[in-house]
């Protein structure tokens, strides 16, 4: 069944057509915005030992990627709420192209911090807003479904640049490795231009928020989701970004450390489409954010096991698992506050979202670490990272509960108003028509 505020669209989406067309473009260009930045670990020790720089300080490397992602965010909205997704992905493809091709001719860190995270960042945030934005207006009773597809696009391509980064530097050196990339990601272009506008009844109907909308955060669901978010990203990318650089520090060949990445994306890759399939049957999508809130916790979990875990068999367990765990939480992560604000609103409320949880993004992985720099190994910051999914996980839980409680009471009391508002027009109607006598 549809939620209520799909009305709101002032049209009704295809569920389908050209729609599949553009969730094969999100594919690629969602694929990109989130596994670039993790695959880009392969090259972490190799770039510390040229740059003679620290665990924290390489760490900013993908944070700052991944933060001018996410505060890029309200401007990508407003472009797309503009212009449309096409030219704006279109455009961030070219920027992420030119920021690793720049990158590949570095002399300090400083340089690789603004080629690759800063103008990269903000080309990956012209990819990912635009592509989860127009899936809403293509997409309604297989929204959950569509969503689940196109997030399957990051596991796939870490599945495929992971051994393939590792092969680039072998052969080519970091350097050249970052000009290579900077061609394929211009397939991002080729993305963009699968996202053709959606077919509205009306132009004034299918109108969108020019501007953020601020009353958002009046909006109950919305603060509940915000909030466990904020803290959930201090633990939700250092343990991939880290994964691949804790198998190294174990004696684990680097080969084998970068196919513990593969074998993350593999399962990832499944359980993303699987995660949107299961959320769009009649029994968990009334209540889909309970399943988001078990899928964060599991993430805790994950992590706070891992430690615990000997070897490289006990690292291959734990990437099977945290895969499981993270393709669940990333299949669910967007749709969840589309089924919250609705479609007609989400542009906004990504926009906001992203740029308030850039402040954890950015500073989640440097300050994991630094407490690899502190202690000189990496429980800790499994532990850590634990700690920050499961108590959100917890929170969404409880408070859930009760924001699905409330949401049934005030249904219930709009329905006893529109028949009471009924049944005053109805005697209104007999008054006027009928003899007061006769009444």
């Amino acid at each position: 069944m549809a939620p209520a505020t799909a009305t709101k669209l002032g049209y009704t989406p295809p569920d389908g057509g050209w729609g599949w067309a553009v969730v094969f473009g999100a594919f690629i260009s969602i694929g990109f915005s989130y596994a670039f930045p993790k695959s880009l670990t392969i090259y972490f020790k190799e770039i510390q030992e040229y740059f003679f720089v620290s665990y924290s300080e390489i760490a900013w490397l993908s944070s700052v990627m991944l933060a001018s992602m996410y505060a890029g965010g309200p401007v990508s909205s407003l472009l797309v709420n503009r212009y449309g997704s096409r030219p704006v992905v279109m455009v961030g493809g070219l920027m992420v192209s030119t920021g690793m091709i720049l990158a590949s001719f570095g002399r300090t860190i400083v340089h690789l911090y603004l080629c690759v995270g800063v103008i990269g960042g903000l080309g990956l945030a012209f990819n990912l807003q635009p592509a989860l934005t127009i899936i809403g207006t293509y997409f309604q009773v297989k929204r959950p479904l569509a969503n689940g597809l196109a997030m399957t696009g990051s596991p796939v391509v870490l599945f495929t640049l992971a051994p393939l980064n590792q092969f680039l530097f072998d052969s080519f050196g970091w350097r050249g490795s970052f000009l290579i990339l900077g061609s394929i990601v211009l397939n991002c272009c080729v993305a963009g231009a699968l996202m053709r506008p959606v077919n509205k009844n009306s132009r004034s109907q299918g109108c969108v928020h020019k501007i953020i909308d601020p009353t958002l955060f009046k909006h109950r669901g919305f603060l509940i989701y915000l909030i466990g978010n904020v803290v959930m990203f201090f633990g939700f990318f250092a343990p991939v970004v880290f994964l691949a650089p804790y198998a190294k520090h174990q004696g684990i060949d680097e080969y084998s450390a970068a196919f513990l990445l593969s074998i993350f994306a593999l399962v990832d890759m499944f359980i993303r489409p699987a995660t949107g399939f299961i959320g769009n049957t009649k029994w968990i999508r009334p209540r889909i954010q309970y399943f988001f809130s078990f899928a964060v916790s599991y993430n805790g979990v994950c992590h706070l096991i891992c430690p615990l875990l000997p070897g490289y068999v006990g690292l291959v367990v734990y990437a099977i698992f945290f895969g499981l765990a993270f393709g669940m939480l990333s299949a669910l992560l967007f749709e969840v506050l589309m089924d919250l604000v609705g479609a007609h609103r989400f542009s906004s409320a990504v926009g906001l979202v992203t740029i308030i949880e850039c402040g954890p993004v950015l500073l989640g992985p440097p300050l994991s670490g630094a407490l690899v720099d502190i202690f000189g190994e990496y429980k800790y910051m499994y532990y850590a990272c634990g700690v920050f999914m499961l108590v959100p996980g917890i929170f969404f839980f409880i408070m859930h509960y009760f924001n699905y409680k409330k949401l049934d009471e005030e249904r219930r009391q709009t329905v006893a108003l529109e028949m009471r508002t009924c049944d005053e027009a109805w005697m209104k109607h007999s008054e006027s028509n009928f003899p007061e006598g006769l009444i």
